[in-house]
């Protein structure tokens, strides 16, 4: 039998980003939380300690499943963002340093796991790319000292000190790899919970979910799909959180004045995202920016074809004339095109469908994701043992 592996996982508890101090149980990014599911399915191979740093005590179980421990330090305010998280990272340090993992992983670099990693000693440091800081700083104009700024220097900085770079698709390994140790492209793990959905399209709902913000489109869509008749129109619905930013409060005035087929649901719950896809007939992401979004791995999960912009790491994942439709996100006739495409063709839709589900079975199951992962750290922990 083959050793276990011992993993400091570290990731962000989103009660403490959220603020939801009273919520009883962590929550994590639906990423995140899809590959503990996978690691809690081989029981006998890998032992997960998850670290989430937090500014208050909070109800926390001590485990999350029989082979995962829940850690939660508790860190001032002077320890996060205003001393870029150093704080954080010498308290989780020391959590670390009592576990003595056989390795580190930190998901994400958008808030203190980055420093987090760089100060866990010498054992290997794996790191994932979700949100890629340094193309959304790029894009945003981020200056010193914004968030933006902060996260995409950190993220610079670990991404040279981590012995491999997880990447999620090969967008993010083409842009990192020359300033790390060693690339990996593993995409994220979907929630089982996805693959369960019985999809059963209604005619003409399509879903666009994301946070409104300006790189993901909201209304640049809606502008394109103005162009189309009014019988073409799909019946559209935004679901994500919309800020008081100038880009949200123009986001809001261009669904209500087109009220007659578009409308804004809000964040959805996990629970209410699969119940929306149960009735999709497919899910649209207009993006300019995105590596691995969540919600084109469950809505293919789910039996939903996707269309989707034509950019970052989106064409690893769907793939035109199978899975669903990529389009010029600039281009409004390119974007009608592709809704049209999947409207007007049932038969080609439901193909897509099931090879959209047949795809996420294959690939985005949480447990052959888990053991992707476990092969990489098996090949550097070996690696690391014949250099000795």
């Amino acid at each position: 039998m083959r050793k276990k592996i011992t993993i400091a996982f570290l990731t962000t508890d989103n009660r403490e980003q959220l603020g939801s101090y009273s919520d009883e149980s962590p929550h994590f990014g639906t990423a995140m939380a899809a590959l503990l599911q996978g690691f809690a399915m081989l029981p006998n191979e890998v032992e997960v300690h998850v670290i989430s740093c937090s500014k208050r005590r909070m109800t926390k179980p001590e485990k999350l499943a029989s082979n995962i421990w829940f850690h939660q330090p508790i860190v001032s305010q002077i320890g996060w963002g205003r001393s870029a998280f150093l704080g954080c990272g010498l308290a989780v340090r020391k959590i670390i340093n009592q576990i003595n993992p056989d390795l580190v992983h930190a998901q994400g670099t958008e808030r203190d796991c980055a420093v987090s990693l760089m100060l866990s000693g010498k054992r290997p440091k794996f790191l994932t790319i979700h949100g890629h800081m340094a193309r959304i700083a790029e894009i945003s104009g981020a200056r010193f000292p914004s968030y933006y700024w902060l996260a995409s220097t950190l993220e610079a900085m670990v991404v040279k000190r981590a012995d491999a770079v997880v990447a999620l698709t090969h967008y993010t390994k083409q842009r990192v790899e020359q300033h790390a140790r060693c690339t990996y492209v593993i995409p994220n793990a979907v929630d089982e919970a996805f693959l369960r959905v019985n999809n059963q399209a209604q005619e003409m709902l399509a879903l666009c979910v994301a946070n409104v913000h300006v790189w993901k489109r909201q209304i640049e869509l809606m502008e394109a799909l103005d162009g189309l008749p009014e019988h073409q129109k799909p019946q559209l619905v935004f679901l994500g959180r919309s800020s008081t930013s100038d880009y949200g409060v123009r986001f809001r005035e261009a669904v209500s004045a087109r009220s007659g087929w578009c409308q804004y649901e809000g964040n959805a719950s996990r629970e209410q995202l699969r119940d929306w896809l149960a009735r999709a007939s497919f899910v649209i992401l207009p993006s300019i920016e995105d590596n691995c979004p969540m919600v084109a791995l469950e809505a293919m999960a789910a039996g939903v074809p996707v269309a989707a912009s034509n950019i970052g790491g989106i064409p690893d994942l769907v793939h035109p004339g199978k899975t669903g439709e990529l389009f010029d996100p600039q281009d409004p006739a390119r974007i009608r095109s592709a809704v049209l495409k999947l409207l007007s063709h049932n038969d080609y839709r439901d193909d897509c469908a099931r090879r959209a589900r047949l795809h996420a079975l294959e690939n985005y199951h949480p447990k052959s994701v888990a053991e992707r992962h476990l092969a990489i750290y098996r090949e550097l922990l070996q690696s690391k043992e014949r250099t000795r």
